[in-house]
């Protein structure tokens, strides 16, 4: 006789492997079919897990029912009931692995956030699983969380809160997102918070979501940025006053200066002018040259208080810029200079449609001086040739003034655009060393950038634009 063992009656999860080590016992054990019958309805009775059970023999059409406690022979028992009992315990035993991965995984995942992370239940408000982040800041452990509600872990007022604000959340089927504030360690905390909901398999929300990400000290550098961005406002209003003031007083001291300056060289000029007409009969050769070199100091002096004037207006003039016909203003510009200097031969090639965006004021200046320089330094040529044109440099469009004329070294360009700075002496050019200088000012002005190049006896060439990074074909 076999002796049947015992089954457990209780409805654990280990109800299925009971079940299987049962049968593998009766059935190795050659077990008469009333005894396994018996066990069966033991296993049935003891737990609803197995549900309905069909066994059949291998090879027999004949079947054995069992459900809900009621055993029904309608046939022998076979081995291939012990293999649907185990095929249905690893099925069972595999999801729960399965499930129990997915956990870890997804609770893994949520503890490597430094977010406050939960899932509470949308029936009765009970916690499903919290993050790290989460027990840290309330101080309360996951294993005494879960299956908690909001009532056993915050104040009765708060945990109300919270309740009705996730039965909105479930009710309403979309994320909400709102910022919130907390007592914490070292002050009060900001948190921007996003809540949504799970939704089941049949779309009805059976829990609901929370993740909230502490923003304070975001918060505080916003504040601090915001309180720095008031005071520079201040002290840049301050500057700026004072910067005015400074500018009227320059200004003021600037016409001043010239008005008191052209003066006395105006009598200067006027008496050089009355000794050599009234008295030139008894001066000899090196008087009337002495008073030759006072006359042509006074002029040098005269224009350079103009350059000083015209550097201190590139400097300070208020912008207007418009479309400028730069191909008609280098033709008057050069116009002015014959008319000045008429026995000259000079070649100008100036390309029409060149235009434009620029104060033209400033920009008439620039070319002034620009022009006036290539007719200087020409001025020992037969044959000069002074050409103003537009080119694509390293992928910025420029335009150039060219001359062929004495050109200079290039290891000295660094000094070209600072005041009074002259690469040829006065003897062979005259000048006020304050030409190029404007230029580059009014250049500046605009945002834009400016260089030459040369070679000594080859010409020169200045490139300009007004506006630094412009792209376009010449």
């Amino acid at each position: 006789m076999v002796t049947t063992p015992a089954v457990s009656g209780h409805h654990s999860e280990g109800h299925i492997t009971e079940v299987t080590q049962v049968l593998r016992y009766l059935f190795t054990r050659g077990a008469a079919p009333a005894a396994i019958r018996r066990a069966l309805a033991a296993a049935v009775v003891a737990g609803s897990a197995l549900g309905l059970l069909l066994i059949r023999r291998h090879g027999d059409r004949t079947t054995t029912a069992v459900t809900g406690g009621h055993v029904t022979v309608l046939g022998a028992f076979g081995l291939y009931a012990l293999d649907v009992v185990i095929r249905a315990d690893r099925a069972r035993t595999a999801a729960r692995n399965e499930a129990a991965a997915s956990h870890n995984q997804l609770q893994k995942l949520i503890d490597n956030s430094e977010s406050n992370i939960y899932m509470k239940r949308v029936d009765n408000g009970q916690y499903l699983l919290v993050n790290k982040s989460w027990e840290r800041l309330f101080g309360v452990p996951r294993h005494r969380v879960v299956n908690l509600t909001d009532h056993g872990v915050f104040p009765a007022e708060l945990a109300d809160q919270l309740r009705a604000n996730d039965l909105q959340v479930a009710a309403a089927g979309k994320s909400v997102q709102y910022e919130e504030t907390a007592d914490g360690v070292d002050g009060l905390r900001t948190y921007i918070s996003v809540k949504f909901p799970v939704l089941d398999t049949a779309g009805r929300p059976y829990a609901v979501c929370g993740i909230s990400t502490d923003i304070t000290d975001r918060k505080r550098a916003e504040d601090e940025v915001r309180r720095l961005n008031a005071s520079l406002e201040t002290r840049v209003l301050h500057r700026t006053a004072e910067l005015e003031a400074s500018t009227k007083e320059l200004d003021a001291f600037a016409y001043s200066v010239s008005h008191d300056l052209r003066a006395p060289l105006r009598s200067l000029h006027g008496f050089s002018d009355a000794l050599l007409e009234d008295y030139g009969d008894v001066l000899d050769d090196v008087g009337k040259d002495y008073l030759h070199r006072l006359q042509r100091n006074v002029g040098r002096m005269g224009r350079m208080i103009d350059d000083l004037l015209n550097l201190s207006r590139a400097t300070r003039a208020e912008l207007e810029r418009c479309e400028v016909d730069l191909s008609a203003m280098s033709q008057d510009v050069v116009a002015d200079l014959r008319a000045v200097d008429p026995d000259r031969s000079v070649t100008l090639i100036v390309p029409d449609g060149l235009t434009a965006e620029a104060d033209p004021h400033l920009l008439r200046l620039a070319l002034q001086n620009l022009l006036a320089n290539a007719w200087k330094f020409t001025g020992k040529r037969a044959e000069a040739i002074i050409e103003v044109g537009r080119a694509v440099h390293c992928g910025e469009t420029f335009f150039f003034v060219r001359d062929n004329g004495v050109g200079f070294d290039m290891s000295y360009a660094g000094k070209l655009f600072d005041a009074f700075q002259r690469l040829h002496t006065t003897a062979d050019f005259e000048g006020t060393g304050i030409g190029l200088a404007i230029v580059a000012r009014v250049v500046r002005r605009h945002g834009g950038r400016i260089f030459a190049e040369a070679e000594i006896d080859q010409g020169a060439t200045f490139y300009f634009n007004l506006m630094s990074g412009e792209k376009g074909k010449p």
